[in-house]
């Protein structure tokens, strides 16, 4: 946690502007399209219905085949819907930070509190500097449970320290809190001042209590804790929420923000202003699609056009204000300190400041109060960022995109196809958590935000039901065409070109989007893999897990995704190579479908090539020939590497063998 003052100050009626909105040009585009091709998919739905009415008295097989092909498109349907509420005013803001001089003056100015938060700092390496050594020693104490001299370099460190006795662990001490100037940390110089005489920030270590008779929140009671610390130490209006493998790009950042906080119009219902995640060390194509165009870029615009973009975890400014209830409904907090108008008045490093934080950081404090439900970030979730934002929206705050050409902040990326599904997993359950939740953004949301807003959130929402239509469509046809069974229009057929259409237009319209926000060809075509993988492995894994949960079924829990560099890894990330060296079951779906599709790709391509009539199978091969076409880096993992990053041989053995069971049952079935 990090204290800072900045300059800012308020606008006037004759003041230059400080920013600017402006619809995207695209928009008329896409509200066109969307009536078109909705039409589209009420023509699609129709038949499916039809269908299912003609096929309700006729054989079983292909009554079930017309059920599971009319839920998938239902699905498909739904997301596409959802997503509709994204395009249907998206804006593009613009700050003039070089504006803000002329309208502030020398005494005023915001206080900003930075949240540098990780879980794990193994799997998530913080930034270096001398906090790093400080932090070590910090958890070597605690690993070794006791005191090493040489780590006491003055009486404050001996306070500190001597908190530890024998026997407590990493999941089990006290709090910890630390204060240390910025200039001692960064330069290992004792004094407090910079060059002009300015007072420097602090950096103050927290580490929460850990006990195990008690609730862990993970990352929201993290940001919680360092909430009502910072408000007894600082109390600052404004936070800074910050992964710590993240940094920060642009000296011009902060007063970009100035620009929407000079600004009394929309100041009071301002609730936090969200940066996009930017990365460094992305591959040239970014095999992984870890850039989430779509995700951090594209539609954060689409949210903007409504009540603001939803928080993604880092990179995002604060209103202190907002996280104790909505703009004219407050929830007091439990002792006047935490209260967002509570005025500091005591040094940081005295007595009584130090006890307070010590208490309002005690893995106990929250038992009994508003803590994670109406005051600060939401807890019932494992993705704490969505349902905090989602609940701040129906509060009534607001929120605002700034996407600067240059990177705001910096951060890492996983570098195995293993660790991105994982954390996409994660995501995953933490989402469905939501959205089966009392606070269901399509009833609950609705109700609170409208209904564009929570169609928005809900597309988030029920982000792991694309498993559905991908896993049909990846195994039902491929099964069908085995069997020489035709499920789609004939070639001839009017109703080919509406699958044509459908096809070309959705596919189209995504690419279109991530080519206009910077986006390259290669780099759309590895997104639009990794969302079918995505669909394979994580989307359904995930489901399942959430089903087992809620259900009462232990599963592995809380995981982190590893963002720490090996050798081998990054060398084989860096050449654009896939990594399946972890011998998962996330991987078997995926691989099942790639050997599955081969096959039915081959046996219809050989049918062709004899010269059998093959129009009622031409939309199968179609299909079948893309998703070869994707799979074509596990084929390579499979058969042509010999790295340690091909898929394992166990994982090949099984999914072979599920294969092969797939197909004798289908024939049985067909």
């Amino acid at each position: 946690m990090e204290g800072r003052r900045l300059r800012g100050g308020f606008t006037t009626t004759d003041s230059p502007p400080l920013h600017t909105s402006e619809p995207l040009r695209r928009t008329t585009f896409n509200r066109l399209f969307a009536a078109v091709y909705f039409s589209a998919i009420l023509a699609l739905l129709y038949r499916h219905v039809r269908n299912l009415f003609l096929l309700s008295t006729t054989s079983l097989l292909s009554f079930s085949i017309a059920l599971s092909l009319f839920i998938s498109d239902l699905v498909l349907g739904f997301m596409w819907a959802s997503l509709q509420a994204l395009r249907m005013s998206p804006i593009r803001r613009k700050e003039f930070p070089q504006d803000l001089k002329q309208i502030i003056k020398d005494e005023d100015f915001v206080e900003l509190d930075v949240f540098i938060c990780t879980a794990d700092p193994y799997k998530e390496p913080p930034m270096n500097i001398m906090y790093e050594d400080m932090k070590m020693k910090i958890e070597h104490v605690m690993d070794k449970g006791k005191i090493i001299d040489e780590y006491i370099s003055d009486q404050q460190r001996r306070q500190v320290f001597n908190k530890w006795i024998k026997g407590f662990t990493r999941m089990n001490h006290p709090t910890v809190i630390q204060i240390m100037n910025y200039k001692q940390v960064i330069l290992d110089k004792k004094h407090d001042k910079d060059n002009s005489g300015r007072l420097m920030p602090n950096l103050i270590y927290v580490s929460r209590e850990k006990n195990k008779t008690s609730p862990h929140h993970f990352k929201a009671g993290a940001l919680n804790v360092l909430l009502r610390v910072s408000a007894v130490m600082t109390n600052a209006p404004i936070i800074l929420t910050q992964d710590c493998d993240m940094y920060s790009n642009d000296p011009q950042t902060l007063v970009r923000i100035l620009c929407y906080l000079s600004d009394p119009a929309i100041k009071s219902n301002l609730a936090f202003i969200q940066f996009p995640q930017r990365f460094h060390g992305l591959n040239k194509h970014d095999i992984y699609a870890c850039e989430y165009k779509h995700h951090f870029q594209v539609n954060p615009m689409g949210f903007d056009g409504l009540k603001g973009p939803s928080y993604i975890g880092s990179g995002c400014f604060f209103h202190r204000r907002a996280l104790f209830g909505g703009p004219s409904t407050p929830v007091p907090p439990e002792i006047p300190e935490l209260s967002p108008d509570h005025v500091v008045s005591k040094p940081i490093q005295s007595q009584e400041i130090l006890s307070l934080a010590h208490h309002v950081a005690g893995c106990n404090y929250e038992n009994q109060t508003n803590w994670g439900s109406k005051s600060g970030f939401r807890y019932g979730s494992l993705v704490e960022d969505y349902n905090t934002s989602y609940r701040l929206h129906c509060e009534g705050w607001k929120s605002l995109f700034c996407n600067p050409k240059r990177a705001a902040f910096l951060g890492d990326v996983p570098i195995t196809l293993f660790d991105v599904l994982s954390q996409n997993k994660r995501w995953c359950i933490g989402l469905f958590e939501v959205a089966f939740s009392k606070y269901n953004p399509l009833i609950f949301g609705s109700q609170y935000m409208g209904v564009l807003m929570s169609l928005a959130y809900s597309h988030y929402a029920f982000w792991p039901i694309w498993c559905i239509p991908v896993i049909f469509y990846s195994f039902l046809p491929q099964l069908a065409l085995l069997n020489q069974f035709s499920i789609f229009p004939k070639l001839s057929e009017p109703w080919f070109f509406l699958y044509v259409f459908l096809f070309l237009g959705a596919y189209g319209q995504d690419f279109v989007e991530f080519f206009l926000a910077g986006g390259t060809v290669h780099r759309w075509w590895n997104c639009q893999r990794m969302w079918m993988i995505r669909g394979l492995s994580c989307y359904l894994f995930g489901s399942v897990e959430y089903l087992l949960k809620s259900v009462g079924i232990s599963t592995h829990g809380f995981s982190l995704t590893s963002k720490a560099l090996d050798d081998e890894h990054s060398k084989r990330y860096g050449w654009g190579i896939f990594e399946f060296s972890v011998p998962s079951p996330l991987f078997v779906p995926l691989t099942m479908a790639a050997i599955i599709n081969l096959f039915s790709f081959l046996l219809g391509l050989t049918a062709f090539m004899r010269g059998n009539n093959m129009e009622g199978l031409g939309l199968q091969m179609i299909l079948i020939g893309f998703i070869v076409l994707n799979c074509l880096p596990v084929y390579g993992a499979i058969a042509l590497r010999n790295d340690g990053g091909k898929i394992p041989t166990q994982i090949t053995i099984i999914s072979t063998f599920v294969s092969v069971a797939f197909y004798y049952a289908s024939s049985l079935c067909f």
